[in-house]
């Protein structure tokens, strides 16, 4: 439950979470000083200083002597009557240096004269606060009782008002407030620290970022403003990885391409070399047609090469972007039917068994016919003519299924050698929201191409 709530609390905004904060630093800090003052007499029982405290036995026999001795004594009879005031300072001497003693008249109940504490007069500074810790403990300070005499003129009265207690209480109130204002400040300290080293940890995040390591994740700083930047900063910090990533597998992609089609192209130059020396040589006259036809061919097969580079490189370029439209798989089965022609028409037996459905999907006609010419090529140029080629499709779970399978010749890899072809596929799969899978067993090339059709887009075609 508690878990529960601190995690909830942690979503919350910054100010709002120092505003409760405060609220509950308040709370604890009025607590510990009510807690401490409450129980201020076993803290100077456990110091031995109770006797400052429980002063009522002293006050108790101060004003027993002072009943006895006021018969001694007249009672002034205004603040004027200096003399009968100074005959009675002995009486008034009786107090010790804590304690305050005023004369009333009784009956009219008017101020006569007063000794005051000496202990109060040499801590003049002392008291001035007296005010102030006497409110804060609701008259804790004060230990005061009127007492009627009986002086030998008439009767009055005395207020008796000790200051004992203020030499441990006045220190014991300061050190309370001192520590529940320390309880108060070290919670809002603690809350503080707390969001600076969130600060800190992020700061130091950054810095390893801005060393070049994005591959170190940062942590999770809650919910709050921090918490939310630091997830933000993570998620830049994960796309700049990707791309960083992206660009040097493209890098990586591209030298691959250059280093295949530097090697691939270096035969066939070799080879036309070889045949314009001969022609410029005048060798054999008499087969400078057979010479020439040569050379026408593999400058074809030196200007294929150059076509798939240049295809590859437009495909890979991220910025191409695919016209998608909703067309039928009547369509794509009328491509696959005239490539399958095609492949007949260079010497291979094609088997096209459509399925007796039609479904719509959305897909670019033209990077279909790239996809299709790429593959049928590649049968032309590695498959071996005495196996039938097998095109089959089907409809299943939401998706449009084609598979084709040939037979590879000896001694070949099954596909284009620098399989620029395949990665051509791929990617233009990948643009058009497909799948591509290549596989080989047993001699056997097998290519599948899945699409994802439209959802209840699926219709019973009718057989002619």
């Amino acid at each position: 439950m508690i878990k529960k709530i601190c995690s909830k609390i942690s979503h919350w905004k910054i100010r709002t979470q120092f505003t409760l904060l405060i609220f509950c630093a308040l709370i604890m800090s009025f607590g510990l000083f009510g807690t401490l003052w409450a129980n201020k007499l076993h803290f100077f029982n456990f110091l031995g200083l109770a006797d400052y405290c429980q002063t009522y036995g002293d006050a108790l026999t101060l004003a027993d002597r002072l009943y006895e001795e006021a018969p001694n004594y007249e009672l002034p009879e205004s603040e004027e009557d200096e003399e009968r005031i100074k005959a009675l300072e002995p009486f008034l001497d009786l107090a010790d240096q804590y304690t305050s003693i005023s004369i009333y008249g009784l009956d009219d109940g008017y101020y006569r004269t007063s000794r005051f504490a000496e202990y109060v007069e040499k801590h003049s500074l002392l008291f001035a606060f007296y005010g102030f810790g006497d409110q804060l403990t609701d008259g804790g300070f004060e230990d005061f009782r009127y007492v009627p005499l009986k002086f030998s003129n008439g009767s009055g009265s005395a207020l008796i008002m000790s200051y004992k207690r203020q030499m441990v209480l006045y220190p014991y109130v300061l050190i309370s407030l001192f520590l529940s204002i320390l309880l108060f400040f070290l919670m809002i300290l603690f809350f503080v620290r707390r969001k600076m080293r969130s600060v800190l940890r992020l700061e130091q995040e950054i810095l390893v970022m801005s060393s070049g390591n994005l591959t170190r994740p940062i942590p999770d700083l809650g919910g709050d403003e921090i918490g939310i930047l630091a997830k933000e900063l993570n998620s830049l910090r994960s796309t700049l990885n990707d791309n960083i990533v992206s660009e040097i597998e493209s890098r990586k992609a591209n030298q691959d391409l250059i280093t295949a089609l530097s090697h691939d192209l270096r035969t066939p130059l070799t080879i036309l070399n070889g045949y314009l020396e001969i022609l410029k040589l005048k060798k054999n006259p008499d087969m400078r047609d057979e010479y020439i036809d040569k050379a026408l061919g593999k400058a074809k097969d030196i200007k294929s090469l150059t076509d798939r580079m240049f295809e590859y490189v437009l495909v890979s370029e991220k910025s191409e972007t695919p016209e998608l439209a909703w067309i039928s798989t009547d369509y794509i089965r009328k491509q696959l039917e005239e490539n399958a022609d095609f492949i007949r028409l260079a010497g291979f037996s094609a088997d096209f068994c459509p399925t007796p459905a039609s479904v719509a999907l959305e897909s670019d006609k033209t990077m279909l016919k790239r996809i299709f010419n790429n593959l049928f090529s590649n049968i032309i140029k590695y498959g071996d003519k005495k196996h039938p080629v097998s095109i089959t499709d089907s409809i299943s779970g939401g998706r449009f299924s084609i598979s084709i399978k040939n037979s590879v010749k000896e001694g070949q890899p099954g596909a284009d050698g620098n399989h620029i072809g395949l990665k051509n596929i791929q990617t233009m799969m990948h643009l058009l929201g497909g799948e591509f899978c290549v596989s080989k067993d047993d001699g056997m090339f097998c290519v599948t191409l899945s699409f994802s059709i439209e959802p209840g887009g699926l219709r019973t075609a009718k057989t002619p």
